[in-house]
């Protein structure tokens, strides 16, 4: 079995063939996609096709940094409500299959485009920071060109984080080292490892120990080479193992399984 835990299965990208798309990715081994909430209307699909297929898809949410707003503050408060009903569901036993949130995600800082709200950004990636310490549901982060304001962030609440992934991780091996002194946090390594440009393969191997990473594909988003420049979607998730696995000198399957374990030490999924 493999794990996508980064798909954005909800956008409209999948709105036509979305059953096919699931059966694709169970047909090479897919067994679990992790589904990342971007804003207050995201949560609402993401919930629906994680109840479309509860044995399947599991539910984050967070707001991304690129949806950031002078709003906020409102955004924020909807979606700690609808975490803690989801967590005071399944302390109950009353949680709907597909309901349990899995992690706050997907959160942090983008500055790549503009900087134009970056106050809010700053105040809503500490929130959710803070949410994640009283939840203790770990965090999936989202950074572009942000990554000395995002440590400076978490720092003061680094003993206390439950942990993590930094997703969709394209950096250097410094980039790598600095991220990864959060020892309860890993790396979301995905489809640019594949692309010939990219220094991934020699970097990882190099700095990063293969019980930091987890896989993903950030679907419908940077697919892998030989679908570089299509839509991509979690089966093609076997490219990037493929491609990990060799750079480490891995057989697949030891691969597959130690991020496997990866994730259900930091999910508990």
């Amino acid at each position: 079995m493999i794990i996508d835990t980064h798909a954005h299965l909800d956008v409209e990208d999948f709105a036509d063939d979305l059953p096919e798309v699931i059966s694709r990715a169970r047909e090479v081994g897919v067994g679990k996609i992790f589904l990342p909430a971007i804003d207050l209307k995201s949560v609402d699909t993401v919930l629906a096709v994680c109840r479309q297929y509860p044995d399947t898809c599991y539910p984050m949410i967070g707001l991304q940094p690129e949806e950031v707003r002078d709003d906020w503050r409102e955004v924020l408060d909807a979606m700690h409500e609808r975490i803690l009903l989801s967590l005071r569901q399944k302390a109950e036993g009353t949680a709907k299959p597909g309901e349990t949130v899995v992690a706050i995600g997907e959160v942090g800082l983008d500055f790549y485009w503009t900087r134009e709200y970056e106050r809010q950004q700053l105040a809503a990636f500490e929130e959710a920071v803070k949410w994640s310490v009283e939840t203790h549901l770990p965090l999936m982060i989202h950074c572009r060109k942000a990554q000395n304001e995002l440590l400076h962030i978490m720092r003061p609440y680094e003993k206390e984080l439950p942990g993590g992934v930094f997703h969709c991780f394209t950096g250097n091996q410094k980039e790598a080292e600095e991220f990864l002194r959060f020892d309860r946090f890993v790396l979301g390594i995905g489809g640019v490892s594949t692309f010939k440009s990219s220094h991934l393969r020699e970097d990882l191997p190099a700095v990063v120990p293969l019980d930091r990473i987890v896989l993903e594909t950030d679907s419908p988003y940077m697919a892998p080479v030989p679908y570089r420049g299509k839509r991509n979607e979690s089966a093609f998730i076997v490219e990037v193992m493929r491609t990990l696995a060799a750079s480490y000198g891995v057989d697949e399957a030891e691969f597959a399984r130690q991020t496997n374990e990866n994730v259900r030490r930091i999910f508990g999924e």
